[in-house]
C-alpha cells in the first residue's frame, strides 16, 4: 500500500517543553486516518509540521515522497483548519475563483466545488452573511481544489450541522475511495468512530495508541456491557441467576465481564431466555478507549 504520508521519530520541543517526542506514523492513499488527542497532545504542532509551517528538532517527513513545504508536496497537500477567514465582501464563489487561481486551476471550476459542498444556491452571497457551518464548507471547497493527494483536516466539522456533518463524511468517503489520503484531527469522536479506518491517539506528545476501533478494543482491554431486560414479573429470578449484575432504574440488569469471557456470560444468559425480554451488548466506545489511553496508558 502506498504511503502518502510517513512520519519516522518526529521530536519538536518548546523553550524546553516536549511537544512531540518520537512520533512516528503513516497514512496510505486512501486511507482515512482520525487524529485524537487533548488538547497540548501535540495535534496542531504535529498537523504544522506535515504542512511545512513549523520545523522539526528531529526525525524524518515525506509528504507524497517530498519533503514538507517544497513545491511538490504544497502541490500535494489541502489543509482545512478549525476555523477558516475569508473576506466578508467576497462572495463564496469570487473567493472560490481567487483560491482557484492561487492554485493555477481555472475559476470556471468554481461553481461545481461550491456545489459539491452544498453551497451552490448561497454561491452570490457575501460572505459576511453566512454562518460559521457555511463558511466552513467553502473552506471545504477550496480544500478540495487540485484533487490533493492528502487532505488534513482541523476539527473539519466545526459548526456545521447534523445533516451537513453527514454529507461531509460522505464527500471523504468518496475522496478516499478515489485515492486521496486524509488525516483527520478532531475532538467528534462518535462521528471519528464510525467514519474513519484507523485512529491514532496522541497524549503529552507521544502515540499512546494506533489501530482500527476493533484493534484499540483489544489493546485497552476495557469491559463489555450487557443489558439485560427481564420479561413481566421476571426480575427477581434473574436476580437470583446472575448474583452479579447491578439493578438500573427502570428494572433492568447490567452485568460488565472481560472480552473474553463475553461469550460464557451470554450462554447464560440465554439459558434464561424464557426469563428475558431483550438483551443489549455494549462494547466499549471510542469515547471510553481515548479516556483509557489519554490517562497515560502507552505501547
Amino acid at each position: 500500500m502506498t504511503q502518502t504520508l510517513s512520519l519516522s521519530h518526529i521530536t519538536k520541543g518548546f523553550n524546553g517543553v516536549t511537544a512531540l517526542s518520537d512520533v512516528s506514523l503513516e497514512v496510505a492513499a486512501g486511507e482515512r486516518v482520525a487524529l485524537l488527542g487533548h488538547n497540548g497532545a501535540g495535534k496542531s504542532t504535529l498537523m504544522k509540521i506535515v504542512l511545512g509551517l513549523m520545523s522539526r528538532d528531529g526525525g524524518e517527513v515525506s509528504v507524497a515522497g517530498a519533503a514538507p513545504g517544497t513545491a511538490r508536496a504544497r502541490r500535494a497537500v489541502a489543509y482545512l483548519p478549525e476555523n477558516v477567514a475569508f473576506h466578508p465582501a467576497l462572495t463564496g464563489l469570487e473567493q472560490i475563483r481567487y483560491y482557484l487561481r492561487l492554485r493555477g486551476e481555472t475559476p470556471a471550476l468554481a461553481p461545481s466545488l461550491l456545489d459539491r459542498v452544498g453551497m451552490g444556491d448561497a454561491a452570490r452571497r457575501r460572505i459576511g452573511t453566512y454562518s460559521k457551518g457555511m463558511r466552513q464548507r467553502v473552506g471545504l471547497a477550496q480544500a478540495l481544489i487540485g484533487a490533493p493527494e492528502l487532505m488534513v483536516l482541523d476539527e473539519p466539522t466545526s459548526g456545521l450541522d447534523p445533516i451537513s456533518r453527514r454529507d461531509f463524511y460522505t464527500l471523504l468517503d468518496d475522496l478516499a475511495r478515489r485515492g486521496t489520503a486524509i488525516l483527520l484531527s478532531s475532538h467528534a469522536l462518535t462521528e471519528v468512530e464510525a467514519r474513519t479506518d484507523r485512529i491514532i491517539i496522541l497524549s503529552n506528545g507521544v502515540v499512546a495508541a494506533t489501530g482500527s476501533l476493533a484493534e484499540l478494543r483489544k489493546q485497552a482491554a476495557l469491559p463489555v456491557a450487557l443489558v439485560v431486560t427481564p420479561r413481566e414479573g421476571a426480575l427477581p429470578v434473574l436476580a437470583q441467576a446472575l448474583p452479579d449484575a447491578t439493578l438500573e432504574l427502570g428494572g433492568q440488569l447490567h452485568l460488565e465481564c472481560a472480552q473474553e469471557a463475553k461469550l460464557a456470560l451470554l450462554a447464560r444468559i440465554t439459558e434464561l431466555s424464557d426469563h428475558v425480554a431483550d438483551l443489549d451488548v455494549i462494547p466499549p466506545s471510542l469515547e471510553d478507549i481515548y479516556s483509557h489511553f489519554s490517562r497515560g496508558a502507552v505501547l
